[in-house]
């Protein structure tokens, strides 16, 4: 009788039961994204992951949540999330990506030459910069706008071979589009970077906040300037084939906590 009068009161307390966020953005595998349950605190908590500063927003007006950018070298296992200086374990499952093989008539796109090579070497520095900046502007949204109306054609993560030597994973999500196609900002946000790159061509980075980062390359034309604040759904500039590209594409990369992730998450488009 006790046994059954204790299971009646279990299942009559309330479920804790996720919130849309959590529903949409939880993908804890290398190249996704951890959603971690901070509590409801009055203030929001403050978080990092492997020493970096962590996006905190708070769900459904009643608890805080880390959202944590997992990068592609991550193992599964356990990770640790750090939260007001106390540690907060979390599990990153595997993964597997696919291969994309890709032939470039350019052969100084595959193995460039030492002048391109200090190029190379200056841009990069400059756009890891862009990615490790950390604004304290809440995100406007966080379910995204698809930034180019197109299919998806190469998915982020495959393991690419350019004319058979192997170069670093795919860090982003490419849409199917022709040359000139406008390329709308799939949150509000703050330019912080152009130029045109070496690999990625003419190129925008966009700050939605505390860390979340987007990235658009290969562009034919760049609408906007470091410092011109944008709202969902303004033009930043058309698709194009400038840079590392066999033909016109919108090349977009979103970046956590320093990391890149799989855009089609923030797009409800990932798949497992």
């Amino acid at each position: 009788m006790r046994f059954a009068l204790a299971l009646l009161l279990c299942l009559s307390l309330p479920v804790h039961a996720e919130g849309f966020l959590t529903r949409l953005l939880n993908k804890p595998v290398p190249g996704g994204v951890a959603v971690i349950d901070l509590g409801n605190d009055a203030s929001a908590p403050k978080a990092r992951y492997d020493g970096k500063p962590v996006l905190v927003v708070r769900e459904d007006d009643q608890r805080w949540i880390a959202i944590v950018g997992v990068p592609l070298s991550g193992k599964a296992g356990q990770h640790s999330l750090e939260v007001d200086g106390q540690a907060h374990s979390f599990r990153v499952e595997p993964r597997t990506y696919r291969e994309q093989r890709i032939t470039l008539k350019n052969q100084r796109q595959v193995n460039p030459n030492p002048t391109d090579l200090k190029r190379i070497e200056r841009e990069l520095d400059e756009q890891t910069r862009a990615y490790r900046q950390f604004s304290p502007r809440q995100p406007s949204n966080l379910l995204f706008d698809k930034p180019v109306n197109g299919p998806l054609s190469s998915p982020f993560g495959l393991r690419r071979f350019f004319n058979g030597e192997e170069r670093n994973p795919h860090s982003g999500l490419d849409f199917a589009a022709k040359t000139g196609t406008p390329i709308k900002t799939p949150a509000a946000g703050k330019v912080i970077l152009t130029g045109n790159y070496f690999f990625n061509g003419k190129t925008v980075f966009v700050d939605h906040g505390q860390g979340l980062i987007s990235m658009f390359c290969h562009l034919s034309q760049i609408d906007v300037k470091v410092g011109d604040e944008l709202s969902r759904g303004a033009m930043l500039g058309k698709v194009g084939s400038t840079g590392r590209a066999t033909g016109p594409h919108l090349h977009w990369n979103v970046s956590l906590n320093d990391a890149r992730v799989d855009p089609s998450i923030f797009i409800g488009a990932f798949k497992p």
